[in-house]
């Protein structure tokens, strides 16, 4: 049986400048980093976490850089991880409340776009 999403992959067109946001300001930390042909096969995580990133784009795949990720991340306070991610400069917009809970939108450096809720 299915145990949980394993990866999901966020496209990039500079592998180097991503894993750099995503290590450097968002805290995922390196799980591998490997040469798969013409890029690297890079997988993230963060502690705790069963579902991993990659920054990786398949060939053909090009036009989904910079779109919406179809997902969310989840913290346990918006507000305080608005406060952190804004202070490392990360593009990331004021929280919102709605009645199921906060978020708020951030970029990473290729524009791809990313909801960070919490209940």
């Amino acid at each position: 049986m299915i145990k949980h999403l394993k990866f999901a992959s966020i496209p990039t067109s500079d592998q180097d400048r991503a894993l750099a946001f995503w290590t450097e300001k968002m805290g995922f930390r390196i799980k591998t980093d490997q040469a798969m042909g013409p890029q690297r096969w890079i997988e993230l995580g963060l502690p705790g976490a069963q579902t991993d990133i990659v920054l990786f784009t398949p060939e053909g795949q090009e036009d989904r850089i910079g779109t919406f990720f179809n997902g969310s991340f989840h913290c346990d306070d918006v507000e305080y991880t608005y406060r952190q991610l804004s202070a490392r400069g990360v593009d990331i917009s004021a929280p919102e409340k709605q009645p199921w809970g906060s978020f708020s939108r951030f970029r990473d450096p290729d524009g791809n776009t990313f909801i960070l809720s919490s209940r």
